[in-house]
């Protein structure tokens, strides 16, 4: 006799139980629970609303299912009364529709592991700044093979050069074909400028392309990389120091303005000014520092405040200055610094610094998706879709029309042969078959005039951007179908906005331009908008101690209140306020604080500073009700609720509901 084995019983029953349930559930979500109308609704309709908004999430006011059916029933009202007036067919729905689609489509077109690496790399770089010199040899990003073999052998002999001992700047001021590596002579029109001699000065993460800041950031301080690729050219770096980031720096400085060609007495002229006032600053420990910045600073957009200037990053300011920056303590001054621009005296405020990775995560995340480096993702989403939806080219159709691109492509001037096979299929992705004839209208809509390619060559680039768009295309148009929890949420933003547009048309506007229907309200219902008892009260403030008693003097000279701000005007007493107004108790401290008497004037000194209030008491007024100037936020709020109200009343009528009670009992047993 074979044993009973009573935990795999239990198992099987519990799978069976399990199964039967989701069965009983399926059958349950497809029975009509109520009719709108002529429009049925399930019960899952219902019920993946209310699990949404009630269960799944955090609700702090969780409703029963009757209080949220009286909810859904209005809703959808709404909806099926806003497609009845086909607020769904205007323009301005469907680019709003299509907006926020675009926006809920994104993540599904991201690689979460690759982007996540990308976030990661991105945090890890952003720990250091590097300072570092490049020096580049221009190639086109479209070259022939040949061009680029050239510019890459070209870096590649210069490097040899660096690596044998020659100086790093001198080969940059020689060979680099960017502009800023040599000295600029002085023109008519234009001033003179100093070379960097390849120097970029410091830098992060995402202050440079992509390309070359993983070069940078991939070679070791004081070493030399080997050409790396941008769409600018080819660029040999030399990393010349790598230290921990600064982050957002907070610095002043006493600036002495001189020309980076001034002639040697100059220089060493306005260094021994520098190092002057640099003595005078650490005669008193830097307590005179506003003053000999004021006195002294040629930065006059700072010297006002401090020398203080704007909050920056490493690569916003010259390297010697961040070099100088890196080497303070905070609230440390140094000795004169000379830049380009001349010689800087620099206090050191503060330093952010890099915060812990789930702090800076957000803000990193968003520049990544803005950045090129995105595209790795990009790349391989793009190779996902193909493999799923069986992407399928047909090499020899492309390969016969490519043949028959002529130069004119180069002058944005392509129109296709009278041979062309234009029906011949490209490629094949899903149920989706893509002509030659499709390609042909993509070229002429993209095509621009180009140089240093071959006509071949841009054709398969725009090729390339073809079949992409194409993928993503069809990707994006399976949504819906793929993912039933992005179906749904399309759907909540397409019942949103209409929603939106009619709730605008039938209530929010209306009560808004309608000023007669607003005033009829507001007099049907005035206690509702009553003033409570009022004092109209004048307002003293006086600042400072020096100007009390004048201040007092004019309050006490019994001259009518209402003219005490013109008396104050004309004696030109500086820090007294006047203020004149109506005021209810809780309005104001200092008016709630002086006995409601017409004719009371109160002084009340304050406790922590120098500061002493008067108030004068000019005019007592009873209850009474407020204009519907005074009251019109409140009077349009609530004349907006009677509009709704008697709207839904009416689409009560135009939409009668019918509820299946004995399916509804079940939809509350679901929830209990």
């Amino acid at each position: 006799m074979k044993k009973f084995n009573l935990l795999k019983t239990f198992a099987l029953v519990a799978i069976v139980s399990f199964n039967l349930g989701l069965g009983a559930q399926s059958k349950l979500d497809k029975k009509v629970l109520m009719t709108i109308g002529d429009h049925p609704i399930t019960v899952k309709e219902f019920s993946d609303v209310y699990y949404k908004n009630n269960i799944k999430n955090d609700v702090v006011d969780k409703k029963s299912v009757d209080e949220y059916l009286d909810l859904f029933i209005n809703f959808r009202m709404k909806v099926l009364e806003a497609k009845e007036m086909k607020l769904d067919t205007s323009a301005k729905f469907k680019k709003e529709l299509d907006g926020y689609r675009k926006q809920l489509a994104k993540p599904y077109f991201v690689s979460e592991d690759i982007s996540e690496e990308l976030i990661k790399e991105a945090y890890q770089r952003k720990l250091k700044d590097i300072r570092a010199s490049h020096i580049l040899i221009r190639c086109d990003k479209h070259a022939l093979p040949s061009d680029t073999l050239k510019a890459y052998e070209k870096a590649m002999e210069i490097r040899k050069r660096a690596m044998k001992g020659e100086d790093f700047g001198d080969l940059a001021v020689r060979y680099s074909e960017d502009p800023s590596a040599k000295d600029v002579k002085a023109t008519v029109n234009m001033p003179g400028r100093k070379g960097n001699r390849g120097d970029l000065g410091y830098f992060t993460v995402f202050d440079m392309v992509y390309p070359f800041e993983t070069g940078a950031y991939n070679t070791k301080e004081g070493e030399i990389s080997m050409p790396v690729r941008s769409d600018f050219g080819y660029h040999l770096i030399k990393v010349n120091s790598v230290t921990d980031a600064m982050g957002t720096v907070q610095a002043a400085h006493i600036f002495l303005q001189l020309p980076a060609d001034a002639p040697d007495a100059d220089v060493d002229a306005m260094k021994q000014k520098a190092d002057n006032i640099y003595a005078e600053l650490m005669a008193q420990d830097g307590k005179n520092w506003n003053a000999l910045v004021s006195q002294y600073s040629d930065d006059r957009g700072t010297a006002s405040r401090g020398g203080l200037l704007s909050n920056f990053t490493v690569n916003r300011i010259v390297p010697e200055f961040i070099e100088t920056c890196k080497q303070l303590d905070i609230n440390e001054i140094s000795k004169p610094v000379r830049t380009n621009y001349g010689f800087h005296i620099i206090k050191l405020l503060s330093v952010s610094g890099v915060g812990g990775f789930e702090k800076e995560r957000q803000g990193i995340a968003e520049r990544v998706e803005k950045d090129m480096r995105s595209k790795k993702s990009e790349e391989m989403v793009l190779n996902q879709i193909r493999k799923e939806y069986k992407f399928k080219q047909n090499d020899k159709n492309l390969e016969e029309f490519m043949a028959t691109i002529d130069s004119t492509i180069l002058s944005g001037d392509y129109m296709p042969a009278a041979s062309v096979k234009k029906n011949a299929r490209l490629f094949s992705i899903g149920d989706k078959q893509v002509k030659v004839s499709d390609f042909i209208d993509y070229v002429q809509a993209k095509q621009k005039p180009q140089k240093y390619v071959t006509p071949a060559t841009y054709a398969y680039q725009l090729y390339d951007l073809f079949s992409n768009e194409q993928v993503m295309d069809y990707a994006d148009a399976h949504l819906e179908e793929k993912y039933p929890e992005f179906r749904d949420l399309v759907q909540e933003y397409y019942d949103g906005i209409l929603l939106f547009d009619l709730m605008d048309r039938e209530v929010w506007n209306k009560a808004v331009t309608d000023t007669v229907g607003l005033e009829a309200f507001r007099e049907r219902n005035a206690d509702n908008y009553m003033w409570g008892d009022r004092a109209r009260a004048v307002v003293v403030t006086v600042a400072r101690e020096e100007s009390l008693p004048k201040a007092r003097e004019i309050l006490h000279s019994g001259i009518p209140m209402d003219s005490v701000k013109a008396a104050v005007e004309r004696d030109s007493l500086k820090f007294v306020y006047v203020r004149k107004g109506l005021y209810q108790k809780g309005d104001n401290q200092y008016v709630d604080q002086t006995e409601w008497k017409v004719g009371e004037l109160n002084e009340i000194k304050s406790t922590v500073d120098s500061q002493t209030v008067f108030v004068a008491i000019t005019e007592l007024r009873k209850p009474e009700p407020k204009t519907l100037k005074e009251a019109k936020g409140l009077v349009t709020s609530d004349y907006q609720v009677e509009l709704e109200k008697k709207w839904m009343e009416a689409l009560h009528k135009k939409y009668p509901v019918s509820i299946d009670v004995s399916v509804l009992d079940k939809v509350r047993k679901l929830y209990q």
